[in-house]
């Protein structure tokens, strides 16, 4: 069953008609998950999954959406458990934290039974985001319904310092084992992301007006923030992205975005994991950061002049894939 949930069309800057839901995953944990529709003059394609990465929510998305319904795409965002108004399941509410990473997976669960109540149409599309990216490639070996991939600076790997690398690993191991697990990371803050680091030192992207998009959502909405994730959520992470780049790249077409400038998740991961698979591209962005899709307004033209031709050239969905 699903209940209507708050959406904040005040700061999305998206479609109209956008909304939200609550729905239930299999362990019950409350997640929200919501959309954008296409206009009624628009002729409809398909729908687009966003997969947020690690502090995000749906209403990030809502200028994204812009682009993609206005192509006939309808836009569908999560808010994973233990972020925006999910369940959070820490005593402090400023940690990003989650009980291990295969309940994500709960969450895609859930959030496409949401899609499948909503008749939202098909075919399906993956688009992840950084931790989303991660979550994705997950889903996909487990069999996402879906006709084609799209990520964004997907974290299967995250940048750490060569010298740095084996003692994350082993604070994040050692600290979880040590019952240690629900404190921040070492060098984290409670504080989000764009509230705690000025415009000029951010890695996120290099547009002002985007950075302060992200800035004004979270101050008129503080409910939606979170700061660094626990020791736990970090051990979890490394470990996950380990084992997915040791597997085979799942049969399905995909594209990757990656800014030449990227500062937070692991390029050469990214580009190993690009290299390796038969049906995927690689697309670099000279001068992009992190959030390639909220950069500046011609980087954004280059990222959607690709995708969108991506999605409309994989619209057959893939009838030999379960849900």
């Amino acid at each position: 069953m699903t209940d209507q949930a708050p959406f904040f069309s005040d700061v999305d800057e998206g479609p109209a008609g956008g909304q939200a839901v609550w729905c239930t995953a299999a362990d019950g944990v409350r997640i929200r998950v919501g959309w954008w529709p296409v206009a009624s003059d628009v002729v409809g394609k398909g729908t687009v999954l966003i997969f947020p990465g690690r502090t995000e929510y749906i209403e990030k998305y809502g200028r994204d959406a812009v682009d993609l319904t206005a192509a006939g795409y309808t836009v569908l965002a999560i808010d994973w458990r233990g972020q925006g108004l999910a369940d959070r399941t820490m005593d402090n509410v400023n940690i990003g934290h989650v009980g291990s990473f295969p309940d994500y997976q709960l969450d895609v669960g859930a959030a496409l039974d949401a899609a499948r109540a909503a008749d939202l149409p098909q075919p399906w599309h993956l688009l992840g985001h950084s931790m989303g990216g991660c979550i994705g490639l997950r889903a996909l070996h487990k069999g996402l319904p879906v006709a084609s991939a799209i990520f964004s600076a997907p974290m299967w790997g995250i940048q750490l310092k060569a010298a740095v690398r084996p003692v994350a690993w082993g604070i994040a191991r050692v600290g979880s084992h040590l019952g240690l697990g629900n404190m921040m990371s070492p060098g984290m803050k409670e504080a989000p992301y764009p509230l705690e680091f000025s415009f000029k030192a951010n890695k996120l992207t290099s547009d002002r007006d985007f950075y302060d998009y992200m800035r004004r959502q979270l101050t008129r909405h503080p409910e939606l923030s979170l700061g660094g994730p626990s020791l736990h959520w970090l051990n979890l992470a490394l470990a996950e992205c380990r084992d997915l780049m040791q597997r085979a790249a799942p049969d399905v077409h995909a594209l990757t975005f990656l800014g030449e400038d990227e500062a937070i998740v692991d390029s050469t991961q990214i580009k190993a994991r690009m290299e390796s698979w038969p049906s995927g591209a690689l697309v670099m962005l000279p001068a992009a950061r992190h959030e390639v899709l909220m950069e500046a307004p011609a980087i954004r033209q280059a990222v959607f002049a690709r995708m969108i031709p991506f999605l409309d050239a994989h619209g057959a969905p893939d009838r030999s894939r379960t849900a």
